[in-house]
């Protein structure tokens, strides 16, 4: 399947030649603002999150600096982050997704799932950075990360207790930056 705004006659001829291939056209929708999801005993409304994170959001919080390698990564796995179910942890390495941990109830849960399918596939974590959609209130998710490869993490911050996650990365030389956006998606 292959969605784009428009396609001119060459790229239609080429695209057809496959058979099975559906082509599709993406139409500029206006979407609501806010989103509503139902829940046990009642509902969940939600403003939409149009925020998507740049370069100028970010806060070099560790003495260790983000290479510009790792600051396109992190804004790439964030951007993964964003728009996948909390809580969530995303590994990418090289602007490709390596793994990610979804939906769980646990932030270091879902980091341990993201270990354990880059393991299953195989993928090297040396070297990749880690988002998260919400903040670390304690620094096991960033020891545990650094253990398997992790170099540089993205974050929102905003917990009473950013220094302890802070002080880690400071002491094993891992580059953190908060975005002060957090990306909750239910």
């Amino acid at each position: 399947m292959v969605i784009a705004p428009s396609y001119d006659e060459k790229a239609i001829t080429i695209l057809s030649e496959k058979k099975n291939r559906i082509i599709l056209i993406q139409n500029d929708v206006e979407l609501p603002q806010k989103q509503v999801r139902t829940c046990v005993n009642g509902i969940l409304v939600q403003e939409r999150n149009d925020k998507t994170d740049t370069k100028q959001d970010l806060k070099t919080v560790t003495i260790t600096s983000p290479t510009s390698e790792e600051i396109e990564d992190l804004l790439f796995a964030s951007k993964i982050c964003k728009n996948t179910k909390s809580n969530t942890i995303v590994f990418a390495k090289n602007k490709t997704l390596i793994s990610s941990g979804t939906g769980q109830t646990s932030r270091v849960d879902a980091l341990l799932q993201a270990i354990e399918k880059a393991k299953t596939f195989g993928f090297d974590l040396n070297g990749a950075v880690m988002a998260s959609d919400a903040f670390f209130p304690f620094p096991d998710c960033v020891e545990i990360a650094k253990q398997v490869g992790i170099t540089a993490v993205i974050q929102p911050g905003g917990s009473i207790k950013d220094e302890l996650s802070i002080n880690y990365c400071n002491e094993n030389k891992v580059a953190m930056v908060f975005t002060g956006t957090r990306h909750f998606k239910h």
